[in-house]
């Protein structure tokens, strides 16, 4: 935890930026992959793009309100959420391409964190930072000098984090998460319509959110190990 509040702030606003590239990048991949695939919705909603506002403009609470909150509250970490439109009838029509779109935002997380890893195993390499003895969210690499080593050290760190975070959670098959939206493509297509109709209920996004906060950490805790673990070989994570 910071020290002192220019440490704090400055641990806040590398979470924020962070945040923001996760979220745009989550976002624009849905909906990049559903212009591909026929639905110009979201593009007509400016949502492709990495330009963090047409997020924020459609959804304030989630990409301002929650995230400064809950890092105000908890000091170490922030959550919070952002969306892309979608057509329901051109879902109907294609449940599979739906499907690819729901894929896509956590495979944009899980090339984010492909990206901060291989950043950061660069510049172990380069000697600017090492492996931490254990591990955080903010420090998943250990600058070996001070200055714009910490500023890049953090900020790498908690992309690496967040995004793990952001991609396997929104992999969880419960709705309103990305995963539910993808089981179209283990579904006989005259079963997938009546799955996303079925989605659409509101009672279910509230209770899939409920069982899925429940069950994330168990199941984050092994894979966070296991990729601090691959990112760092031989200094064996437990």
């Amino acid at each position: 935890m910071p020290e002192s509040l220019p440490e704090l702030i400055a641990l806040g606003l590398a979470w924020y930026a962070a945040f923001l590239l996760s979220t745009s990048c989550h976002e624009a991949a849905h909906a990049w992959a559903a212009l591909r695939l026929g639905d110009p919705t979201a593009y007509l909603g400016g949502q492709v793009s990495l330009d963090p506002r047409p997020h924020i403009a459609r959804e304030p609470v989630g990409t301002v309100v929650v995230p400064l909150l809950s890092f105000a509250l908890t000091r170490q970490w922030m959550m919070g959420w952002a969306s892309a439109p979608y057509d329901p009838e051109w879902a109907d029509r294609h449940p599979r391409r739906s499907a690819w779109m729901s894929l896509a935002g956590p495979a944009a997380n899980f090339a984010l964190v492909l990206m901060a890893g291989l950043l950061i195993r660069l510049g172990a390499r380069l000697g600017a930072w090492t492996a931490p003895p254990a591990a955080t969210f903010s420090s998943v690499a250990l600058p070996t000098d001070g200055g714009w080593l910490v500023g890049a050290a953090t900020l790498l760190s908690i992309v690496f984090s967040l995004n793990l975070v952001l991609g396997l959670f929104n992999l969880l098959p419960v709705p309103p998460l990305d995963g539910s939206g993808a089981l179209p493509l283990l579904l006989p297509e005259r079963w997938s319509r009546e799955w996303l109709a079925f989605l659409r209920q509101p009672m279910l996004s509230l209770a899939g959110l409920l069982l899925a906060w429940k069950v994330f950490p168990y199941l984050f805790a092994p894979l966070h190990t296991l990729a601090l673990n691959l990112l760092w070989p031989g200094v064996l994570y437990r």
